[in-house]
């Protein structure tokens, strides 16, 4: 594909993967909200139909962070082969492990639409093991920022966006990365740390919007940041 065509998708992949995730999450949890595994099951179980709909639109997600692997690699390779190639894959990782977490999410779904047919004995079990395993969720993310730091540093090294964007790219996706990880391993928590997340998403819509837009300007060889 020519780079104005890798251009245009790595934009609409952006704004769908937003759309898409974004309400896939939050459409998912408002459904099987609760504190306790048996409150979650109950929950799911009166919105079953949601929480499908939250599936599909997750894995729309896990595609769209695919397809930004590939067209985000085609736009900033002529900078940086092997770093283009290195945020690639854990753009892809991204994408792989959130399609593995929908694995657990039909589970979640098949046991929220026949727990009214188990024994509460073998409801109660299933419901502490699909509602209280841990989300992989976390470790995707991480390698997104990681993914989105190297990506927004090509982008920024040789001038394919303007520089201001680039640069706010770089900030937010540093900041994701320090905090992702340790927020994941229980160093640091509280709402705080939602904080990393508008700076990126200003970012995104904005990188999307241009892409669209204008497209990818052809690297400058050699300049120096």
């Amino acid at each position: 594909m020519s780079r104005h065509t890798n251009a245009r998708l790595a934009g609409a992949a952006f704004l769908l993967y937003i759309a898409a995730a974004m309400s896939g999450f939050i459409l998912g949890g408002r459904a099987s909200a609760g504190d306790t595994p048996a409150a979650k099951l109950a929950s799911s179980a009166a919105h079953v139909g949601q929480m499908r709909i939250s599936f599909i639109l997750i894995l729309i997600g896990c595609l769209c962070a695919l397809v930004l692997a590939v067209t985000l690699w085609a736009i900033t390779r002529d900078v940086d082969p092997d770093l283009a190639l290195l945020a690639a894959v854990c753009r892809v990782t991204e994408g792989v492990t959130g399609a593995v977490t929908l694995d657990a999410a039909a589970d979640r779904i098949w046991l929220a639409t026949h727990a009214g047919t188990l024994d509460a004995a073998t409801r109660d079990a299933l419901a502490a093991t699909r509602f209280g395993a841990p989300d992989l969720m976390g470790v995707g993310a991480t390698f997104f920022a990681i993914g989105s730091t190297i990506f927004a540093w090509l982008l920024l090294r040789g001038r394919v966006v303007p520089v201001s964007l680039a640069w706010l790219g770089v900030v937010a996706s540093l900041a994701a990365l320090v905090v992702l990880p340790l927020r994941q391993t229980g160093a640091i928590g509280g709402p705080l740390t939602e904080l990393i997340w508008p700076p990126l998403l200003v970012f995104e819509v904005w990188l999307a919007i241009h892409l669209l837009v204008k497209g990818a300007a052809a690297p400058v060889p050699g300049r120096a940041i």
